[in-house]
């Protein structure tokens, strides 16, 4: 069942309207946060070559954080997306830190992989930085395009949606992330080159699946009778009101 939902605010400032409870949102939720701390912490390190094309062997996994994100708020609205990109940026941030203070442990006399170890799961806190700057701009844009473009198509054509807020929430995710990862350690040439393969990488791999996004989304339409419209929705990245 489709719903337009404008917020309905107390004279006292709280919003009065009824939290619905869904059966799927929180399992996507989890989903989402697994498939970000997997393609940060497993595939982020390794570079791979298929054909005569190098790349960066996460890039394969991350755009389907985007398609949670597009899921995500196609049916449940930009509100409760928030949420999640913020779960999602909390999940990150404390894994990261995990990551360093487990490195920085003095390994057991008789362990001889300390340094192997450093390599795949330590990170300079430059890339950190980076990385979780850029996933919250990126994810917050994709969310808010979509939202604003549900909007405007009045619900039609929601592979226009999912592309193309795709393509702007990962120019700013790529254009946040390399520059303030590499440049200085990289020649400029070779970011902006990882920069443009890598976002097109990325939205490739968005267009590919996006028959699975309308399947996933017209199933979770039926199964939690919501279609949710971005009427009156606070956009503020800065809190979890739903």
């Amino acid at each position: 069942m489709p719903s337009r939902e404008s917020a309905e605010v107390a004279p006292s400032g709280r919003d009065t309207r009824p939290q619905r409870r869904y059966r799927y949102y929180d399992l996507i939720m989890a989903a989402f946060v697994t498939v970000l701390l997997c393609s940060n912490l497993i595939g982020v390190g390794k570079p791979a070559r298929v054909g005569p094309v190098t790349f960066g062997a996460g890039v394969l996994f991350f755009p389907i954080s985007y398609l949670f994100g597009d899921i995500l708020t196609e049916v449940y609205g930009y509100a409760r997306t928030r949420r999640v990109i913020w779960a999602g940026f909390a999940a990150l941030f404390f894994a990261s830190a995990m990551s360093q203070a487990v490195i920085a442990l003095p390994p057991a006399p008789d362990w001889p992989h300390q340094a192997a170890y450093a390599l795949v799961y330590g990170s300079t806190p430059r890339i950190v930085a980076a990385s979780l700057a850029a996933f919250w701009a990126g994810d917050f844009v994709n969310s808010f395009v979509l939202a604003k473009m549900k909007l405007k198509t009045e619900g039609r054509f929601l592979w226009m949606r999912t592309i193309g807020s795709t393509i702007v929430g990962q120019a700013v995710d790529s254009a946040i992330f390399y520059p303030l990862a590499f440049w200085g350690d990289w020649t400029p040439q070779l970011v902006a080159a990882v920069m443009v393969s890598n976002f097109f990488v990325k939205v490739g791999v968005e267009t590919v699946m996006t028959p699975l996004t309308y399947a996933v989304v017209g199933f979770l339409k039926r199964a939690e009778r919501e279609d949710f419209y971005d009427v009156g929705t606070d956009f503020n990245p800065f809190t979890l009101r739903t």
